[in-house]
């Protein structure tokens, strides 16, 4: 008999046992964090910078590396960079994120200065702090590869683009470091991520696991799945037109960012202008189509990625405007006229193959991008499909804007 307000004498006892469960994870959630922390702090330790190590805390939002800031101090200054384990499931050869680092960096940093009394601002991008035994990586006693480099100091990012201003920055920040690296022979970089938006090898993938029981049982399992599985067979033979163009000679692999979201434009605190663009783990030899579309991609859909409401999403063609306005104040002057009839493919694509790849993921079972409830995956794939189907519907008005600028 339950009593009431009471808990019977076996829930209590399960209750007592969750809870004392609980509170053991987190001790134990609690003594690893302390161990990263601690590691973390000897790490750091091992750069060349100058002072003695006052804290190191966990920063940022990227999934992908473990993020420290560092702050070291002398008698008479302070130094704050940012120090990263490299996730080597996703980068399994450090030392190839790290040259290309280095090699972009350097070379940019001299066009930066050789230009800096010309412009309407100071360009910045990060320099690799180098180990105290040489070196750009170190070592922990567990295989660990950790890194260093120097802090974009009084400048701040935004996870979705603030105003029509904001946007304009990001297209101008985009084009000028596709600018200063566009002399670099692609040959000179490490393809770190092969096969990074090559939509036709994400085709492939999703072909092989929809033969699968798995695939062939969530193809059925709803509408939204069957309202992908069409989409993209009425775009299968149209994915391949990048690849094509490349393959023609039409378009050129040059050096690209990989990775030119929003959250990596950062905004001078004093000027309001873009000053930087960060996170290069990405950077490797491309097509410059790809940095353009996803850009435009990430920051003209003001719902975001993981809207329920499929009906809010539109690809917003004001901030589209302002983004190649900013973007051809510095591209006008290394693109092609080949490279300027692929632009609005590369818009369009860049979408549909996100959602390719949520779908394929969804598909095999999840096995990719993480989760947080069942049906995820699926949800992205149909918001990025419903954008490329909003930018398909606006290809007039986004082709002219082209031609404008």
């Amino acid at each position: 008999m339950r009593v009431r307000g009471a808990l019977a004498p076996g829930l209590a006892r399960n209750r007592a046992v969750v809870g004392l469960a609980a509170e053991t994870c987190t001790l134990a959630g609690q003594r690893r964090k302390w161990g990263r922390a601690m590691k973390a702090a000897l790490m750091a330790q091992r750069f060349d910078v100058a002072g003695r190590l006052v804290t190191v805390g966990q920063t940022g939002s990227g999934n992908v590396n473990d993020t420290y800031l560092a702050v070291f101090r002398t008698v008479f200054s302070e130094e704050r960079f940012i120090l990263q384990r490299i996730n080597k499931n996703v980068f399994p050869k450090p030392e190839l994120i790290m040259a290309n680092m280095r090699l972009i960096t350097e070379h940019a940093h001299r066009r930066i200065e050789a230009e800096a009394h010309r412009s309407d601002r100071i360009w910045q991008l990060p320099r690799v702090i180098p180990c105290k035994e040489g070196g750009d990586l170190a070592v922990d006693g567990d295989g660990g590869c950790w890194r260093a480099i120097s802090l974009i100091a009084s400048a701040h990012s935004h996870e979705k683009v603030q105003s029509i201003e904001h946007a304009y920055e990001a297209g101008f920040v985009l084009g000028q470091f596709q600018r200063v690296i566009s002399d670099i022979p692609s040959e000179h970089l490490h393809d770190t991520l092969e096969g990074f938006h090559i939509t036709p090898h994400y085709l492939a993938k999703y072909d092989l696991a929809r033969d699968t029981e798995e695939g062939r049982k969530r193809l059925g399992s709803s509408w939204e799945a069957q309202y992908c599985a069409r989409f993209i067979e009425d775009r299968r033979t149209w994915c391949r037109v990048l690849e094509d163009a490349k393959a023609r000679g039409e378009l050129a692999l040059r050096p690209i960012h990989g990775d030119p979201k929003v959250a990596n434009i950062m905004i001078d605190d004093a000027t309001g202008k873009g000053t930087c663009i960060v996170d290069l783990d990405t950077v490797k030899p491309g097509l410059i189509h790809y940095d353009f579309g996803d850009c435009l991609r990430s920051c003209c859909n003001p719902v975001g990625e993981e809207t329920l409401d499929f009906r809010s999403i539109c690809f917003d063609a004001d901030l589209c405007e302002a983004i190649v306005k900013g973007y051809m104040q510095n591209a006008r002057e290394f693109l092609t006229e080949a490279d300027r009839r692929y632009l609005f493919d590369a818009v369009r694509l860049i979408a549909f193959e996100l959602g390719l790849r949520f779908f394929a993921d969804y598909v095999a079972g999840d096995v990719y991008f993480k989760t947080r409830y069942d049906g995820q995956n699926l949800n992205r794939a149909c918001v990025q499909f419903k954008l490329t189907e909003s930018i398909e519907m606006r290809e007039t008005q986004i082709r002219k804007t082209l031609e404008r600028f």
